[in-house]
């Protein structure tokens, strides 16, 4: 029987196998068999936590998501107007932790995931919806009744200029993809007169 309290250590190490088991193998090519090995438990314990390898995707998501909230929430306890708020939500999206080769793996996983998996599609519609009501919160003081267009804007500009900072083929860093996305936004509250 196990300890009191192990089980959500274990669920947190079956968690982190699974980024890296994705990123060496790919979605398809990962089994819980390779996921239970990679975290040092058996297969049966993996499928006792999460049942399926679905059901372990959408808590590697779950927890992926919750590291960007974290990673954003620090940022904006030092954001000290809507501007400084703003700029802490699009730094927390091109922080380095985001552009780990196995977490860059687990996103792009999760995206082609939520295409098939209605699951997957709810937990990248609530992030979705979440960015942007954060970014409209800070914005509308800034520009008003704009402000949902803008964050909507901004939502889909960090999504693009994620995905090509993450792909190294397409030769953008994400400091360039985050002082694009900077650069937008000035001049979009130039134009407001914010």
């Amino acid at each position: 029987m196990p300890k009191l309290g192990m089980q959500p250590i274990r669920r947190l190490e079956l968690v982190v196998a699974a980024v890296e088991a994705i990123h060496e193998r790919g979605l398809n090519g990962v089994t819980m068999g390779d996921i239970a090995k990679r975290a040092g438990v058996s297969p049966a314990l993996a499928h006792h936590y999460f049942g399926s390898k679905d059901e372990l995707l959408s808590a590697t998501m779950r927890h992926l998501l919750g590291e960007f909230a974290l990673a954003t929430r620090r940022r904006l306890v030092d954001a000290k107007d809507p501007r400084a708020r703003v700029d802490a939500i699009l730094e927390a999206s091109f922080a380095p932790e985001q552009f780990s080769p196995a977490v860059i793996s687990a996103w792009l996983a999760f995206y082609m995931q939520s295409i098939h998996d209605k699951g997957a599609a709810r937990l990248l519609a609530i992030y979705l919806k979440r960015l942007e009501a954060n970014l409209r919160h800070d914005l509308r003081p800034l520009v008003g009744e704009g402000a949902p267009a803008l964050a909507r804007g901004i939502a889909a500009m960090i999504d693009g200029l994620w995905l090509h900072a993450a792909l190294p083929t397409l030769h953008r860093s994400p400091g360039e993809a985050l002082g694009i996305l900077r650069d937008y936004l000035d001049g979009r509250l130039a134009v407001a007169g914010a």
